[in-house]
């Protein structure tokens, strides 16, 4: 099953870090945010990524093309027929990553159609390349396929400054602005690739065009995940992923 990680944003809240790099390659520890979501699902087996790209995604591009170089051993023969000899491995050797330029300006809904293109199996895993999360994975994909849904969507209690979901027997019927408490969105997707029929042009937003039509027919489930689960919006939010990691306690390293 592919994993689709949407990474294109323009990430104006964190402006601080963005102006130079795109909001998924702001670093936790010395890695990514990218890089530990991406570790989060490889842990569980699924290593077919598809990163959507927008705004800066060279810098992206870029990571993974020398990923060997910044992370092995290396010598390095100078002359007019140079040659490379890295001396160590990685765990991240049998990786797939396709890296896909979905356009500077085009919404969420837009990347995910363009991600369809290279997406052959039925199901697929979507998911936002800021934020981390401990949701067990198989469980989630296991209530998918229970339910027969077009869509299940982890479900997460975080501080009430996100849009609430409306639940009733594990289904989503409607989805409110901003009310105080509550399930939210947390991300963190299984999808059936029949999902394609309500994305639109490169202007469909994902979460406010999509979603709300196939919640609508009552074919998007919600997943209630009660344990860890953390966005990257604002500085202190970065703050707060980086001192947990460096405590050794990051709730998302399982690997």
């Amino acid at each position: 099953m592919k994993v689709v990680i949407l990474c294109g944003g323009l990430g104006t809240r964190l402006r601080e870090e963005t102006e130079f790099r795109p909001k998924p390659m702001v670093p936790i520890g010395n890695r990514p945010i990218l890089w530990h979501i991406m570790k989060f699902y490889a842990h569980y087996g699924f290593k077919e990524f598809i990163l959507c790209l927008g705004y800066k995604g060279e810098v992206i591009k870029e990571y993974f093309y020398n990923y060997q170089w910044h992370c092995n051993d290396v010598t390095l023969r100078l002359g007019a027929k140079p040659e490379v000899t890295y001396h160590t491995q990685h765990p991240e050797e049998d990786w797939q990553v396709t890296l896909l330029d979905t356009g500077q300006a085009t919404q969420t809904g837009g990347r995910v159609r363009q991600a369809l293109a290279h997406i052959p199996d039925e199901d697929f895993l979507l998911t936002y390349g800021d934020g981390l999360c401990n949701v067990p994975l198989p469980e989630l994909i296991a209530f998918h396929r229970r339910q027969g849904s077009l869509g299940t969507l982890t479900a997460v209690k975080p501080s009430g400054r996100f849009g609430e979901l409306s639940l009733s027997d594990d289904k989503i019927f409607s989805f409110r602005e901003k009310p105080e408490g509550g399930y939210v969105s947390g991300g963190f997707f299984v999808l059936n690739r029949a999902i394609g029929k309500y994305l639109g042009a490169d202007d469909c937003s994902f979460e406010f065009d999509a979603l709300p039509q196939v919640a609508a027919e009552g074919q998007l489930s919600a997943f209630r995940h009660d344990d860890y689960w953390q966005c990257m919006d604002n500085l202190r939010e970065v703050e707060v992923l980086n001192r947990l990691w460096e405590s050794g306690q990051a709730p998302w390293k399982i690997w």
